[in-house]
């Protein structure tokens, strides 16, 4: 029996695997949250130098690529081999720390990577050895790349974005997990919907509550799982939203003023919607008495 049909009969070994291979693409989603938007604002200096006719200044230092420099130490410049870039493990080993100078490294890299292990085994447990499968660590891994872009730096980048969104409508040809039909209809409604809420925000109050990669996030997610997936998205993503606004605000004395990412909540609240959309809107109707 080869491997492919082992994993295709052995639902655990298959979980693990993908457990596996989700610490992997963790690590490199680590270097694409960090490394992107640098990439991309050294991208838009130079365009607007060119538009500007200002070819002939000397242009800046370009920042690293997503594969090349070889990661290294922030603080020494320590270059990263490969014994201590062993997903969660060597950062359990060098206990947290740069093993040149001693340096702090951040908690997030391991859990970013073990995040991915995790969501990526909860895809394979759910949808098994099918082309779903696939599909769904696709999605997720696009998903928790977006969602640390937009913690960090409150964007999400249309290098990302838009090649989701189609990527979702050429799947709903197959059809993966939609029909053509209801992944066009999703695409329309999800950047229609957030887009009237965003007028008239701006018409009522004169603020921009949310920015146009928020519209173009929730297109992506109603390419992939088709526009009846979109209101329990909006639903659950404002509702967390919310909580955790609240939560920040009380807990961490974040000032009310400052803006908050919504990418990750929309992010998570697909992701939910792509594993038990059915579970969700069950739950939905019988808390509001419409079931």
């Amino acid at each position: 029996m080869d491997i492919l049909n082992l994993l295709s009969t052995t639902p655990t070994l298959l979980i693990g695997v993908v457990f596996l291979l989700g610490l992997l693409v963790g690590s490199f989603l680590n270097v694409v949250i960090l490394r992107l938007p640098p990439l991309l604002e050294h991208g838009w200096l130079e365009q607007a130098r060119e538009t500007l006719g200002q070819q002939d200044e000397p242009p800046g230092e370009p920042p690293p690529g997503l594969v090349r420099p070889a990661s290294r130490c922030p603080a020494c410049g320590h270059r990263i081999r490969p014994w201590e870039n062993i997903p969660v493990v060597s950062w359990l080993l060098l206990r947290g720390r740069c093993s040149s100078c001693g340096n702090a490294i951040s908690v997030r890299y391991p859990l970013v990577e073990l995040a991915t292990g995790v969501l990526s085994a909860v895809v394979a447990w759910q949808f098994g050895w099918t082309p779903e499968l696939a599909a769904g660590l696709v999605l997720t891994w696009l998903l928790i790349a977006l969602s640390g872009i937009d913690f960090d730096t409150q964007l999400l980048p249309d290098s990302l974005t838009l090649p989701g969104l189609w990527l979702g409508l050429a799947l709903s040809l197959v059809p993966v997990f939609v029909d053509p039909a209801e992944a066009i209809l999703g695409a329309m409604a999800g950047y229609l919907s957030l887009w009237v809420v965003y007028q008239g925000f701006r018409l009522a109050t004169g603020k921009e509550g949310m920015g146009y990669g928020d519209f173009k996030l929730l297109a992506l997610l109603g390419a992939w799982l088709g526009w009846s997936a979109l209101p329990v998205i909006i639903l659950l993503s404002a509702l967390v939203g919310a909580v955790a606004g609240i939560l920040m605000i009380v807990t961490l004395g974040r000032d009310r003023q400052l803006p908050i990412p919504f990418g990750p909540y929309l992010a998570g609240a697909g992701w939910l919607a792509l594993l038990w959309e059915d579970t969700l809107v069950g739950a939905y109707l019988r808390w509001s008495g419409l079931g």
